[in-house]
């Protein structure tokens, strides 16, 4: 065996597996090169389990992810949602087939999915080897099965407090986090999250709690159709068992606490005082994806693959019309652990995001819980940026000592995150023992996000479907917060790596021009903001223009929005979005010259040079205000 071969590709983990295994029968320069080609396609934890251990899980992920930016141009939501399916599932089929036959062949236990393009697999270091040296085989990912939630469970906690308190079930109202974030000022208004559908992939919920039970979507009043709305991604063969649910459970239910209370947040609420949840109106489906805390990436992603095309208990008929809105995770993938250092590109559960994001579909994430460091965010999904990351704050709006914050180094990204941040410190809400608990995590913050995006859907059809959208009006109008730390970042600017763009303020939101942007003619063809006409009919608006003299020379020649009274009306829709500046009102000299100079390309410094900070200004720095604008020309 050359050992010496094996160390100058890095793989002298699998010397001594190969040594054992190896087949006496097989050419040494074939062996040679289907172990080289392990070595460049297995993450290291997949060649160190390899190595010690007889046989392994992994995760094989095939070729490139199909072009899904078609699915952008399709009005209808169902359609939407059907044509990312077929494509991936048209994807799959076509580079799945010949390897999936091959592993039948030859006895590999194995099963497959779609939504990631990947194939899970146990099976030993020999077989390992032969599945790298195929030309369709991307990368060989970690599936380890490790416990995870309890490690971060104790980092939810404050100093003095205590993470699961005894029950608490007198009667406290609306929730101070829910107050927070300006919920009920929207509920006055009749907005409640009526006709939105929640997803969670938690440890499961307790349907039949008081406060969530009527908005769950398979409850009717009388009876409960657990069909299109639940799913248990933990099956036969799981170490833990399934805990007290079992496996495959086909009923709604929850092995530790950690999803109920999670899912209390976004729509609890039991009509006796309990107002726990942002949206009481809207209802809620689930996905077990974790055995007492234990998850995995693959679970992780065929919940993803659940939400994206639901089906009934018998995992069949699949029905895309019965897709969520929102998605909630609170759980984290750390590389540490779950051997999630695999290269983003790899990453199944990033790609999973990425098509429910062409989907239509919001995926919501919790930051993590290991601050305060900078740069302690490196837990897949909440690093990418197909997540909107969530970081957690207390009653003071202080961000929680615990909630993990950028820049995102893992993936040499150097991304800020978190997006957004929300209540996560001392946060009420149900566990399934029909009572109520205390706890604190950024697992607590997300479903407040989750929760406000489907307040906000609710109030804007229009934004159905539109999850960076829904971002970026979320992200625009949260209100600014001190950074306690200057983590890769001027300490004025926002986003920041502390608490992104600050925490979520739905008043402010709903308030704040939803869908604005700065393509004011709506052209439909060359540049989409163009100073000479966008800028110009901003700049004229902002004078107090109108009707011929707004739009005078001062069109596109392909524009859709071309009278003065359509222009006049999208301008007085978007005008909370143009105060640039934040100082509450909208100046030429200010406000419009900074939306010219940016449709110009100007950036940096020149960007506010010879232009006064007005008083009460929130926006200040040029990154500052070039970080908004960007906000505005999607």
């Amino acid at each position: 065996m050359n050992c010496i071969y094996l160390l100058r590709h890095a793989v002298f983990v699998l010397c001594a597996a190969v040594s054992t295994i190896a087949n006496a029968a097989a050419p040494l320069e074939a062996l040679t090169s289907e172990s080289a080609a392990l070595a460049a396609k297995a993450d290291a934890a997949v060649l160190k389990s390899l190595a010690t251990q007889p046989s392994t899980e992994f995760l094989v992920v095939l070729g490139d992810a199909p072009d899904l930016n078609a699915a952008a141009n399709i009005t209808d939501r169902v359609q939407r949602i059907q044509f990312v399916v077929d494509t991936l599932k048209g994807h799959a089929e076509v580079s799945q087939p010949a390897l999936r036959a091959w592993l039948t062949a030859n006895g590999v236990k194995h099963r497959s999915y779609w939504i990631a393009n990947m194939i899970s697999v146990n099976a030993d270091a020999k077989v390992a080897r032969a599945i790298a040296a195929r030309s369709e085989v991307k990368r060989l990912t970690a599936n380890p099965r490790t416990r995870t939630l309890p490690e971060q469970t104790k980092l939810y906690v404050e100093p003095d407090a205590t993470e699961r308190s005894k029950s608490l079930n007198a009667t406290t109202a609306i929730e101070w986090g829910v107050t927070k974030i300006n919920a009920p000022q929207l509920w006055a208004l009749g907005i409640n999250g009526t006709g939105i559908v929640i997803a969670g992939q938690d440890t499961g919920y307790s349907w039949t709690h008081p406060a969530i039970k009527g908005k769950y979507r398979g409850w009717n009043g009388t009876t409960v159709d657990h069909n299109y709305n639940w799913h248990d991604a933990i099956h036969a063969g799981s170490p833990g068992g399934g805990g007290s649910c079992g496996v495959d459970s086909v009923v709604a239910c929850d092995d530790d606490a950690h999803g109920t209370h999670t899912m209390g947040t976004m729509v609890g609420d039991d009509g006796l005082g309990n107002q726990i949840g942002v949206a009481p109106g809207a209802k809620w489906i689930g996905c077990r994806n974790m055995d007492q805390g234990n998850g995995t990436r693959e679970t992780y992603v065929e919940c993803f693959e659940w939400f994206l095309a639901p089906t009934n208990l018998a995992n069949a008929s699949p029905d895309v019309s019965k897709a969520p809105h929102v998605i909630n995770n609170s759980w984290g993938c750390p590389a540490s652990e779950l051997g999630c250092e695999t290269p983003a590109s790899s990453d199944p559960i990033r790609i999973a995001i990425e098509a429910l994001n062409a989907a239509g579909v919001l995926v919501v994430t919790s930051a993590g819980n290991s601050g305060s460091s900078c740069s302690s965010m490196d837990d897949a999904p909440a690093m990418y940026d197909a997540s909107f990351s969530v970081g957690a704050t207390d009653s003071n709006d202080s961000l929680a000592g615990f909630s993990s914050r950028g820049p995102v180094l893992v993936v040499s990204s150097n991304r800020t995150k978190p997006d957004v941040s929300a209540p996560g410190v001392t946060v009420r809400s149900s566990v399934p023992s029909g009572g109520y608990s205390n706890l604190s995590g950024t697992s607590m913050a997300g479903p407040h996000v989750a929760g406000a995006a489907a307040l906000l859907m609710h109030a804007f059809p229009s934004l159905i479907g539109n999850p960076m959208e829904i971002r970026r009006l979320l992200m625009r109008t949260a209100k600014r917060l001190p950074i306690l730390q200057n983590c890769g970042a001027i300490a004025t600017t926002v986003p920041n790596n502390n608490t992104g763009w600050g925490r979520i303020d739905l008043l402010a939101s709903y308030n704040g021009a939803p869908g604005a942007s700065f393509d004011i003619d709506a052209n439909t063809v060359g540049a989409r903001y163009d100073s000479a006409t966008d800028g110009v009919l901003i700049a004229r608006h902002l004078l107090g223009l109108s009707d011929a003299s707004l739009t005078a020379d001062a069109l596109s020649a392909t524009a859709t929005r071309n009278t003065p009274s359509a222009v006049k009306a999208h301008l007085n829709a978007i005008m909370p979005a143009l105060d640039v500046d934040g100082d509450g009102q909208r100046l030429v000299t200010t406000d419009g010259l900074m939306i010219l100079r940016y449709l110009l390309g100007v950036q940096g410094t020149a960007l506010t040079a010879n232009i006064p900070s007005m008083p009460g200004a929130q926006r200040t720095s040029a990154p500052d205000i070039e970080a908004y604008l960007k906000l505005l020309t999607p």
